[in-house]
């Protein structure tokens, strides 16, 4: 609360205000063909009906911000009900973290609480400094969609299926993104519910089948499908719905490119396009200007490499995630294989999906952090993703009011970060190795150069998009390597396990 005052308003506050007037006047038959504003509903139905049930207190905060026509409306009472609204659906969030607590091996040795790793866990969750920006300085309601996530995270690890599959089949229906976990969430349902028995060696005892659980789990995708779709099903709705959610139009990249393969692609392809100019293999009349680096929203064609389909983007995040998937169907390990392959379908969406914001790596790294505390390479990965992450997400903040406040929270989360990690792991070798020190190192630098120095130059006017791209590509590097060396550091341990088994 005592940093709000120093908050700029972002375009997400009206996004918020439009929905909320949307679902407060119109009929639901209107809800997704409305288009007053440029932002038109494009959340599954369960959060249209979290809008709606919003409208109704906020009408007695300032009426005038359910008007469908007050286009950017901001009054002081409105953009109060607005933060106040995140503040309290988090207590969601606390209560998830708190069961995700619950779930954490806490016989490794600590003198005090402060070293205790359900205190750590709970600190890198309850202060991640990527959801606090988004969610209470950028604006947002991921805190409790988050909530959702960790608590079903916390059921499935306490052996209560339905009610982990009955959370994530809701938060599916409150937000789409999160599909990007749903094979991890398939698999381990299916391996570790319906299969009620394994052979010694580990292997699927098949005649443990049970249909009675099949059937139960796929009663709960369809009463909450049913409950989320069936009116527009009924209305004769759903293509527009599936439309709306579904918006490949918008192009491969986000205005701001999300520190992916993607960005590493694109700027790769200026680069080519830079150089065959230079050498005149390039007839500079056929190129179209700024094409990526516009910061619109909008399809777009490479020049030099080959351009990006929709399709091509599925395929690569199949392949992606298949082998991670496959680890968890033949060699589970519990929970911890669950949230190895949840972070790793994460990472692997996050890497190769179509048009992902650059907020979709605090769906990596909050699960990683319940792994973070049980073992040091997790750690080591952690403090990379988590360091790399957040600080891709700096340009939301944009303001010179809002610089000292992001920086000094990030300082603040990474130093804590890093003591208490090594703190929990001082008898182990060090986190990090000198390569990957010096590349977190260099952060400092970049930020000093796009924050400080650039906007002093008249490559401002000229170039605009040059910090973003800075900060886009050298963070894709850092996520690129964190996602390759989880990834190996995964394989490596179930071939581990195998070999003793056998």
């Amino acid at each position: 609360c005592l940093i709000y005052p120093f908050c700029s308003y972002s375009t997400d506050f009206e996004v918020h205000r439009n929905w909320l007037a949307i679902t407060h006047n119109l009929p639901l038959s209107q809800w997704y063909y409305e288009a007053t504003s440029e932002w038109t509903l494009d959340y599954p139905p369960f959060f249209a009906w979290f809008e709606y049930a919003l409208s109704h207190i906020a009408k007695y905060f300032d009426p005038q911000m359910l008007v469908v026509e007050n286009l950017n409306y901001a009054s002081h009472a409105t953009v109060f009900f607005q933060r106040l609204s995140v503040i309290f659906t988090d207590t969601l969030f606390i209560y998830a973290v708190h069961e995700c607590c619950r779930c954490v091996n806490g016989k490794r040795a600590a003198k005090d609480i402060l070293e205790k790793p359900t205190f750590i866990l709970a600190v890198l969750l309850l202060w991640n400094f990527g959801l606090l920006i988004v969610d209470h300085i950028h604006f947002q309601y991921n805190g409790f969609l988050f909530g959702l996530m960790l608590l079903s995270v916390a059921r499935l690890c306490q052996k209560r299926y339905l009610e982990g599959a009955l959370l994530f089949a809701v938060l599916l229906h409150f937000k789409h993104i999160y599909i990007y976990v749903a094979p991890a969430y398939g698999i381990y349902l299916l391996r570790s519910y319906c299969f009620t028995a394994n052979n010694a060696d580990g292997s699927l005892k098949w005649r443990s089948f049970s249909f009675l659980h099949v059937t139960l789990l796929g009663l709960i995708v369809c009463l909450v499908s049913a409950l989320s779709l069936g009116p527009f099903l009924v209305l004769g709705q759903l293509p527009q719905v599936i439309s709306r959610l579904f918006p490949f139009k918008r192009g491969l990249c986000h205005a701001y490119w999300a520190p992916n393969f993607w960005a590493l692609y694109n700027a790769m392809d200026k680069a080519l396009t830079i150089l065959g100019l230079k050498c005149n293999f390039l007839d500079g009349t056929k190129i179209p200007k700024a094409s990526m680096t516009g910061g619109l929203v909008q399809e777009f064609q490479h020049t030099v490499l080959p351009s990006v389909t929709p399709l091509a983007t599925l395929i690569c995040t199949f392949i992606a995630i298949l082998p991670s998937v496959f680890c968890l169907w033949f060699k589970p390990q519990g929970p911890r294989g669950f949230l190895q392959c949840l972070v790793l379908c994460a990472l692997s969406s996050f890497m190769f999906g179509w048009h992902v914001h650059e907020k979709a790596i605090l769906l990596a790294i909050l699960p990683l952090s319940l792994l973070s505390i049980q073992r040091a390479k997790d750690a080591g990965i952690y403090l990379i993703l988590a360091t790399t992450g957040h600080f891709s997400l700096f340009p939301l903040l944009f303001t010179a009011s809002e610089l000292p406040i992001k920086i000094l929270l990030m300082l603040l989360f990474t130093v804590y970060s890093f003591s208490s990690l090594k703190s929990l792991f001082r008898r182990e070798k060090p986190l990090l190795n000198w390569l990957e020190t010096i590349y977190l190192i260099q952060l400092v630098p970049l930020e000093i150069f796009c924050e400080i120095i650039f906007p002093l130059t008249p490559w401002k006017w000229h170039f605009p998009f040059v910090p973003l791209l800075l900060t886009s590509v050298y963070c894709a590097l850092g996520i690129t390597y964190a996602w390759l060396k989880f990834y190996v550091s995964v394989l490596t341990e179930r071939i581990s396990v195998r070999q003793k088994a056998e």
